[in-house]
Order: structure tokens, then sequence, then C-alpha cells
């Protein structure tokens, strides 16, 4: 069985891809339209890369894999995803 964690797991990840802090940034699911920030993401990392899910709907929303020092992302289960907050 895979363990699921949740998405500040990758906050790590999602720095280096994006520059910033991610886990506040809320995404928007295409699935079913929730919108919860990226730290409610259920994730997947027993896997060669990252899968993350919606927590309510568990469509699939973000893939991040990394080879050769080079990473892939693909977000496209999201229908909006929206920065974090300035604090």
């Amino acid at each position: 069985m895979m363990t699921t964690l949740d998405g500040n797991s990758i906050a790590g990840t999602l720095h280096e891809l994006f520059g910033a802090e991610m886990t506040a940034a809320v995404g928007t699911c295409a699935g079913c339209g929730s919108h919860e920030p990226l730290a409610a993401l259920r994730v997947y990392a027993d896997a060669p890369g990252v899968v993350a899910r919606c927590s309510l709907c568990e469509s699939l929303l973000l893939v991040v894999v990394e080879k050769k020092g080079m990473a892939c992302i693909d977000l496209s289960g999201f229908s909006a995803l929206d920065p974090a907050p300035a604090h």
C-alpha cells in the first residue's frame, strides 16, 4: 500500500520549481471544483515521481518527475492555481 502524505511534504520540491513558497497557494480542482491550498493535496511519493491528488475527489492534479537533474511538472488537473497571499 502506498503511503499518503499531505502537500507540505513536497514544499521543497514546489519551491525549487516555482521559486516561491507554494503550500499556501490555492488550487482549483478541474474535476470537482474544490478550492484548497496545495498543503491539503494528497501526495503519493513512493513512485519514481510525485503524484498529488485532490483531497476531496481524488482527481490527479499534479505530477512531478525528475530525471538527470531536470524536472517535468504536469499541472493539468488544476483549472486554476492562485499564488499564496503575501504576508
